[in-house]
Formats: structure tokens, sequence, C-alpha cells
């Protein structure tokens, strides 16, 4: 597989998902409604409704090691958001896993990245489409290094979103929905395009929610704190990263935290299958100093995530 990603605007900072190679070119397979075809004869029509309506949802999943961390609980999430979407998978969770993993071995790959993703097709094109057929695919490409270690104890720079996380009223919040990220896309761009790697988003309550696409922590005195996740999505590595914590005899208080609470934080950091864990040295007008707590948690994460490379080193 090529090198495929960029490095953005501030070089140690997360890679986008960019390509010199547009996606739709790369090389190998990819798993397409029970079957493994070309990559690119993975297509769908112009008038998919998951195109048109949002329709749609996946997950984000890594490969350490040639192992997918917590395959399960990502299949059982895709399913999940499936449901709350009102459309059922067409495969059991067995199956979505199998396919993963034989998928990753036809491409070659160790370290990745894998996307599964279900939409509705093409059947029916209105809002009202309980005919349509669930489609699912899977495609995994090469996910190098996400960051320079020592550069990433320095700390990455977010920007104060002007969208907000939705009241889950109004939203399924608890579903990893394609139509949920389109805010966090406006976001990041616009936080990327006055030169920092991300932004925080608040709910519509006013308070502090999460990145773009990445859960957030913050440390005071010793002690965690992360916003209850009751309108935006409970992230696996979030789970894992507080479990860590735990382990370590940290406190972790998930609680409401207001914005006008930050300046009161001494370090922060964010956690999501993409990028892991990432200590932030600036949110807006707020400073913060990567610290012991943050390095603890980089450190474990990485030997949870890739213990067989641990090991060996």
């Amino acid at each position: 597989m090529p090198g495929i990603y960029n490095q953005n605007r501030e070089g140690a900072d997360a890679p986008d998902f960019m390509s010199a190679v547009p996606f739709d070119q790369l090389d190998g397979q990819i798993w397409f409604n029970g079957e493994f075809v070309p990559w690119k004869d993975a297509k769908v029509h112009v008038l998919t409704h998951g195109l048109h309506y949002a329709s749609a949802v996946f997950e984000g999943e890594r490969a350490y090691g040639g192992e997918i961390f917590k395959l399960r609980e990502h299949t059982e999430r895709l399913i999940e958001s499936g449901r709350l979407l009102g459309f059922k998978i067409p495969y059991l969770a067995d199956e979505i896993d199998a396919a993963c993993i034989e998928l990753l071995s036809r491409q070659r790959l160790v370290d990745a990245y894998v996307r599964p993703i279900a939409w509705r097709g093409s059947e029916m094109m209105g809002v009202s489409a309980q005919n349509n057929r669930i489609n699912v695919a899977i495609a995994i490409w090469q996910w190098p290094s996400y960051f320079d270690p020592d550069q990433r104890m320095k700390g990455i720079r977010l920007d104060l979103a002007e969208y907000r996380r939705p009241d889950p009223w109004t939203a399924p919040s608890r579903a990893k929905a394609s139509g949920l990220y389109m805010i966090c896309t406006i976001s990041k761009h616009a936080a990327e395009a006055k030169g920092y790697s991300d932004a925080l988003m608040l709910d519509w309550r006013g308070r502090v929610a999460e990145a773009t696409g990445a859960n957030v922590f913050f440390v005071k005195d010793g002690v965690i704190h992360t916003p209850v996740a009751d309108c935006f999505l409970d992230g696996i590595t979030r789970r894992t990263v507080i479990e860590l914590a735990k382990r370590r005899g940290f406190v972790v208080n998930e609680r409401a935290i207001m914005p006008e609470e930050l300046d009161g934080f001494s370090e922060c950091f964010l956690c999501g299958t993409a990028a892991e864990v990432t200590p932030v040295s600036e949110i807006g007008p707020h400073h913060f100093t990567p610290g012991e707590i943050s390095r603890v948690l980089v450190s474990d994460y990485a030997t949870e995530v890739q213990p067989k490379r641990a090991a060996a080193e």
C-alpha cells in the first residue's frame, strides 16, 4: 500500500485523512456485501440514500501488530448504531469480525486503519426508505505512526468551535452516524484555517463536550475530569483510558464541565481511535502543560493496544 498521508499545518500534529493518491484509487480489496472485490470496483450509485440523507453508520478501528484492537466492541457498536437509525445490519457480529480479520490479512498490513460502514441503498429516494437494501462494506488501509512521540508531548492546539453538539432529543447521539460528523468537519476546517489542529465543541447547554473526533480529559490537583457522555459518543477509547487511569489509582470524575473552568486545569488530553492519547497545550486562550498523568496514560495506552510489540521491546 502506498504512503498516503500528508501532515497538516503544524507538522507534528495529527495527519488529516488526506492522500497523495485519492482513496478511490488505492490498491487492494474491499469487503463489499459479503464479497472481497477489487478496491476500485467498490462503488455505489450517486442516488444512494446514504449520500443524500446521511442514513449511514460507521466505525473507526485500528490494527496494531496484526490484531484489531477491541474489534468486537466496535462491531457491536456498528450494529447498535444501525438499530438507532432504524435499520438492521444484515450480518452477524461474528461475520463482520471474520471479514475484518480476513481483509487485514488480504491487505497484508500490520498497523492499519479499519473502516466498516453500513448504509441505505438506492431502491427508494426520499426521506422514506423502508425498502432500501442495507449495504455493508469494510475497507482497510495503511496507518503510519500518527505522531512523533517527542512532538506529541508538546501538546496540540485547539480552537473553540462555533457549532455545538446537539440535544440528544434532536439527534441519535449514541450512534456513530455519518450525519453527526457534518458539524465536526465544519469546525475542524475552521480551526485548521486559523492554524489550530482541532476544535473543542460545547454541547447545546454550553457545557464542554468533546473535540471534533475525540473525547477530552482534564487534570486538576491530580484528579482527572471528563465530561459526561450524555449527548456525544462514549468512545471505546474513552472507556479504555478511564479503565487504565483507574488501574493506576487515579480518580476519574465524570461530570458537567463549564468553559469557565478551563483556566483551572493543569493538563488536558484527547483520546480516540485516531488520536490515541494526545496531550493538548492550548484551547483558545486557555493553556495547559502536558504533565505526568498525560505521560503515563500515553504510555499505558500504547502498551494496552500493542502488547506484543511492548513485550518485544
